[in-house]
């Protein structure tokens, strides 16, 4: 393997964990909701309620020895968590179907963010490599007994479960849901909620910004864009059954800045004409490997590659006020045959890549609010799809000091339940300096692990 990739392993454990406490956190003053309700409602704009965001994501972040008694530390938690719900307040709310299936935020007296106390048995050196997510750790992040999958009505909007073991150190296991923020409005949040326990204060910086009724589909609406990421797709191909119906492997790859910079000389290199970013170039380059190393069949099927865009910095006439914290973000798709993706270059994918990647704009955001106003998708389509989610953009580790210094870990814990996702994590931890390494996860069926390793790190590339 190329030394500038390195496969990372995890420990196979099991974490004993026990539920001390379950209670609800509202906010600490009068908030809009408390002159209004119960007939407080708010609107959710069409990208919040689409079908990818109906979804709670789930992050954990570790905390080695902090000196202070649990007690205090559950204390200064909830108390900050308490003063952020304040002007955060949509999150103390819950969510609930209106007419045609689309979603709002009400309000009652029994509700409020959940925090859950527990302890384990172990120490956080018993868990391995904390730098690599591992599937063990889902006992951190707290589901009710019988949770269906993808409940999202009626449930608190904002889960949180700290963790103590024996060592002093603790874990926050965190579950938000995907309608009220994007990564960029979650990391607004969950920086606030650590400034304010931080310093004992209030801290919102900017200061949060509802103004969903922004992002309301025109009337009539004009679809303009033929917005292929969410049409269903028959699945003709053997990828979606050798990764459902086989159990998947979660796999993890550290990859070098330097790697990544050859990456994209490679596809540079092929094509005088190209100038595309280091994403674009991984993601072609990964997207290839996944499809390779899966031996995806027939030749002749059409795949998508699915992946997130910020349209924030691309907003002309919208204007959203700073502060801004709900889902400004795009699903840009990417398409080729299986035998295009296996005989193409690098460069003519990733040429795919990056013109999916600018075709998002302010006008394919409205066409897709409009899309979704006029055929609102009911489920999440898999049919031969990949989607890499970036949580590189986001500062995990800057955002998350909540006085004891920042996580030497903060990110996903199991992708198997979704195994057609891949997550691109930065290099993180306390010890990491400069370094702008970058982890690769996803799932593979255990047959294809070798192969994806040796594709993806180029070991047959002259």
């Amino acid at each position: 393997m190329d030394s500038c990739i390195q496969e990372l392993h995890f420990s196979h454990l099991h974490i004993p964990v026990t539920i001390n406490q379950k209670f609800l956190v509202h906010p600490s003053s009068p908030t809009p909701a408390n002159h209004q309700s119960p007939h407080h409602s708010l609107y959710l704009s069409n990208l919040d309620d689409i079908i990818g965001a109906r979804v709670f994501t789930p992050s954990v972040y570790f905390y080695p020895s902090t000196n202070t008694q649990e007690s205090l530390v559950l204390k200064r938690l909830q108390d900050a968590l308490g003063e952020v719900l304040v002007p955060y307040y949509p999150l103390s709310g819950r969510l609930r179907e209106v007419e045609n299936g689309k979603l709002e935020v009400f309000f009652g007296e029994e509700q409020g963010a959940l925090m859950v106390s527990a302890n384990s048995s172990m120490a956080l050196s018993d868990l391995g490599d904390l730098t690599v997510p591992n599937p063990a750790w889902l006992p951190l992040i707290f589901r009710n007994p019988g949770e269906e999958a993808y409940k999202i009505l009626e449930m608190p909007l904002l889960i949180a479960q700290v963790t103590f073991f024996t060592c002093g150190g603790f874990s926050l296991g965190i579950r938000l849901c995907h309608c009220i923020c994007d990564g960029f409005g979650a990391m607004q949040f969950l920086g606030s909620w650590a400034a304010t326990a931080k310093t004992g204060k209030l801290i919102t910086d900017p200061e949060p910004v509802w103004d969903r009724e922004t992002l309301k589909p025109r009337n009539p609406p004009m679809v303009k864009y033929p917005h292929h990421e969410y049409l269903p797709i028959e699945e003709r191909s053997n990828l979606t059954n050798s990764l459902w119906d086989t159990k998947p492997l979660q796999k993890c790859y550290r990859i070098s800045k330097e790697f990544q910079c050859r990456v994209k000389g490679i596809a540079q290199g092929q094509d005088s004409t190209l100038v595309c970013s280091t994403f674009d170039a991984m993601a072609a380059h990964i997207w290839r490997s996944w499809v390779k190393a899966l031996d995806v069949k027939p030749l002749d099927y059409n795949l998508r590659l699915t992946f997130s865009v910020n349209v924030r910095t691309r907003l002309e006439t919208v204007k959203l006020r700073k502060g801004f914290y709900g889902n400004v973000v795009c699903l840009a798709c990417a398409m080729s045959s299986v035998n295009g993706l296996i005989n193409d270059s690098i460069s003519k994918t990733t040429r795919l890549v990056q013109e999916a990647r600018l075709r998002v704009s302010e006008d394919y955001l409205r066409s897709m609010v409009d899309y979704v106003e006029v055929k609102r998708p009911k489920r999440l389509e898999f049919g031969g799809k990949l989607t890499i989610t970036q949580w590189t953009r986001f500062e995990m580790y800057e955002t998350a000091d909540f006085g004891w210094g920042k996580p030497v870990y903060a990110g996903p814990i199991d992708l198997r339940p979704t195994p057609q996702v891949c997550v691109l994590l930065p290099q993180g931890g306390v010890e990491s300096g400069n370094d702008q390494s970058m982890v690769v996860c996803l799932c593979l069926p255990p047959s294809a692990v070798h192969n994806f390793t040796r594709l993806l790190s180029l070991t047959d590339h002259k």
